[in-house]
């Protein structure tokens, strides 16, 4: 057995890349990967001597034997996935549960679409080391709530992770790479795009880092942690002309803190007076997520077990130029018949009320802006969540399941542009090829929001 994890999951070409490995094998080699459209290598070091060191808790650096690598200056700005090879070993997969740890080269700035890895969801959901955010979380004092390393097996590949499979997927587990991430990567490496990529801890720590040229920030797949200061600096991004487009859903549901120099996370995620690192209520952050991406997972609805059943989208605004060529019409659906569904495991809305229930036709709820959706947000499309989904959230004066819920996809503009779909499954249904509707809307939006 062979498990590792980089010291840092983000470096720049020209660094030394670190990772930390425990095996009980004599040997071992690695085999660097980068995924673009599919899994390219670009080096295979020699052996290098094995040496075995035991698992640790979920909230510790685990401390294993450090292995050094420089990073070629000629490595394209990507993510990449170091294959740990022991003699006799299993092949490389995109979603191995070991033997894989995943990292960043940055950009330089040369490209006008910025990736941001969602680092921190992955860990949230890693359960190396017995535990995660929803499992036996440790406790932390100061900041108070639950603590999990950075610094342990797993993070996106290489790790057991917490959840329920994918009914439509069982390939990969949900929060990581494989599942969401690399199907979007890849349909961007096929259609031609110039990408740089980065964590979402590097917008953390970098105030700088979107000014640097960048025209659209991605979020793809399941976007669920964020600190205070990687939403400022992606606030800042917006408010001074820079666009953002979410192909994902549970955008910004939890704050999180990092400490100890970075090397693990905490959040509150319940206790006597709430939870404190809730985005939304009073009682938490007092900062409502759908400031950012316009809608919130709180107006919207989850389902995570066995096959789902949507409506699909139902079209509002037919003459935007999001729908152009797709030729859709004002309560036309999209997304009704794909596999996965569209409309799925986790969904963002913005607060609604029906016009007319005979065509579909629904708007803004007046209350939507005071629970943070911005005034001049265009809402164009949603699909209703029925009775049979699993989670229907509690929000502002209404109990769960109370209310409507509905997967909302809209846009908005502060200086910047921001585009939202309300779903985490468009990336698997945009790699299908089989949706032309999915991927005209995903065309438009790419070309619109990244032009100067």
């Amino acid at each position: 057995m062979i498990r590792g994890y980089p010291a840092r999951a983000s470096v720049t070409p020209g660094e030394l890349l670190a990772l930390h490995v425990s095996t009980d094998a004599a040997r071992f080699r690695v085999w660097f990967y980068r995924w673009w459209k599919g899994p390219e290598l670009m080096w295979r070091s020699e052996w290098q001597s094995g040496r075995f060191a035991p698992a640790r808790g979920v909230a510790d650096d685990w401390h294993w034997p450090r292995y050094e690598f420089a990073v070629p200056l000629a490595w394209p700005s990507s993510v990449y996935i170091a294959y740990l090879e022991e003699e006799g070993g299993a092949p490389f997969d995109i979603a191995l549960t070991s033997a894989a740890a995943l990292f960043v080269v940055r950009g330089r700035g040369r490209a006008n679409l910025l990736y941001k890895v969602p680092l921190a969801t992955f860990h949230a959901y890693n359960y190396s080391g017995g535990g995660c955010f929803y499992v036996n979380p440790p406790r932390s004092r100061s900041p108070p709530g639950a603590r999990v390393s950075l610094l342990r097996p797993g993070g996106g590949i290489g790790g057991e992770t917490w959840g329920a499979a994918d009914y439509y997927d069982e390939r990969s587990a949900r929060q990581t790479f494989a599942h969401w991430d690399a199907p979007f990567i890849r349909w961007l490496a096929e259609e031609g795009y110039r990408v740089d990529f980065c964590l979402d801890s590097d917008i953390h720590e970098d105030a700088g880092l979107l000014a640097r040229g960048y025209r659209l920030l991605l979020s793809v797949g399941h976007d669920e942690y964020w600190s205070e200061d990687a939403r400022n600096h992606v606030e800042d991004l917006i408010g001074s002309g820079g666009d953002v487009a979410f192909f994902a859903a549970n955008v910004c549901w939890w704050r999180i803190h990092y400490v100890d120099e970075g090397s693990a996370i905490v959040c509150h995620q319940g206790g006597p007076y709430g939870a404190l690192d809730h985005w939304w209520p009073v009682t938490g952050v007092n900062r409502p997520e759908d400031a950012l991406a316009g809608v919130s997972y709180r107006h919207g609805g989850g389902w995570w077990d066995g096959p789902r059943s949507t409506q699909g989208y139902v079209v509002q605004q037919a003459g935007h130029w999001v729908f152009a060529g797709t030729g859709l019409k004002n309560g036309d659906v999209f997304g009704a018949e794909s596999l996965p569904p569209l409309v799925g495991y986790e969904c963002d809305g913005a607060q609604l009320a029906c016009t007319d229930g005979s065509d579909g036709g629904v708007r803004l709820a007046e209350q939507a802006c005071r629970n943070g959706t911005p005034a001049n947000f265009i809402l164009l499309a949603a699909s209703m969540l029925g009775e049979g989904w699993q989670e229907l959230p509690a929000r502002s004066g209404l109990a769960a399941r109370e209310g409507m819920h509905a997967a909302t996809m809209g846009i908005y503009a502060r200086k910047g542009t921001v585009f939202t779909t309300g779903t985490t499954d468009w990336a698997q249904v945009l790699a299908t090829g089989n949706d032309a509707v999915v991927e005209r809307i995903t065309l438009n939006v790419l070309e619109y929001l990244r032009k100067p």
